[in-house]
């Protein structure tokens, strides 16, 4: 079987910009983009090997509705572990593994929407021991790079820094990290739409949410601790110790304002960079 990775969370949370509390609003409420590109690579991967694809989310009964997404588009199982909606990483990934652990693949997105950490693929993998490939923008399906049917083994290309990119040959079991935009869900039509209402979806208790090893007391901005610097020389004027301290005589690059196209204008971006040592110099 093909299993996919959902998260049931709020795409557009309210933030009080005073207290910081997090409002959720449940008609906001869907899959991220980039859970929804892992689904549809595991629709397209189960296609071609002619596998089963099992939907598994993890959260409370709310969450029912990601999977029945998911069978509504062609998924052919869906399960939902039961747990707290805030239920920390490593208990979901525990929890998922106990149901994915007979998976060919296992596709996730690469991070959730609401706590961006991308931890959950990665702890999975551990569980699972697994390799992970993660930052994935496609899969080859059609044999072209080496990828075959018969011998289960997938390429696949993942982003890397400065525009890069990495071909990866998957050979056996693994877990995939998606970016969104990697894949466009299919749209599910009419009738599977309202056959996913009363399709069955398979329940299995999670692990209970442990007490939190971190407490917090009191909370506030970051004021970074204050650092020693040498005196002035005394034996400077006090004009000259003020400069001194305000560092009014140090050369610094002065802002200016550039009127230039796209092509001249990052080529002059880059120049910057490079003057300031963020880029290695033209050859």
């Amino acid at each position: 079987m093909i299993a996919v990775a959902l998260k049931w969370v709020d795409l557009r949370p309210e933030i009080d910009p005073i207290t910081g509390a997090v409002h959720d609003d449940e008609r906001a409420f869907g899959c991220s983009e980039a859970d929804r590109a892992a689904l549809e690579w595991a629709l397209r991967v189960g296609d071609r090997w002619d596998m089963d694809v099992v939907a598994v989310t993890a959260g409370p009964a709310t969450s029912d509705v990601a999977v029945r997404n998911a069978i509504a588009t062609g998924a052919t199982r869906a399960v939902r572990v039961a747990l707290a909606a805030d239920a920390p990483s490593e208990e979901v990934a525990a929890a998922l593994a106990e149901v994915v652990a007979d998976a060919a693949l296992v596709c996730c997105g690469d991070w959730s929407v609401d706590r961006g950490s991308g931890s959950v693929p990665a702890l999975l993998a551990a569980r699972l021991a697994l390799p992970q490939a993660l930052g994935l923008l496609k899969l080859d399906l059609d044999g072209e790079s080496g990828a075959s049917v018969e011998s289960g083994v997938l390429v696949a290309t993942r982003r890397l820094d400065r525009g890069r990119r990495e071909v990866l040959r998957i050979d056996g079991p693994a877990v995939l990290s998606f970016e969104g935009g990697s894949a466009d869900l299919r749209r599910a039509g009419l009738a599977s739409t309202l056959k996913a209402r009363d399709a069955r979806i398979d329940v299995v208790e999670g692990v209970p949410v442990r007490p939190r090893r971190v407490r917090v007391t009191q909370h506030g901005p970051y004021r970074p601790r204050a650092s020693v610097q040498p005196a002035p020389d005394q034996t400077l004027s006090p004009r000259e110790r003020i400069l001194a301290l305000t560092g009014a005589l140090v050369d610094r690059t002065p802002p200016r304002t550039v009127v230039a196209d796209a092509v001249e204008g990052a080529d002059l971006i880059i120049e910057q960079l490079r003057s300031w040592g963020y880029l290695d110099e033209a050859p």
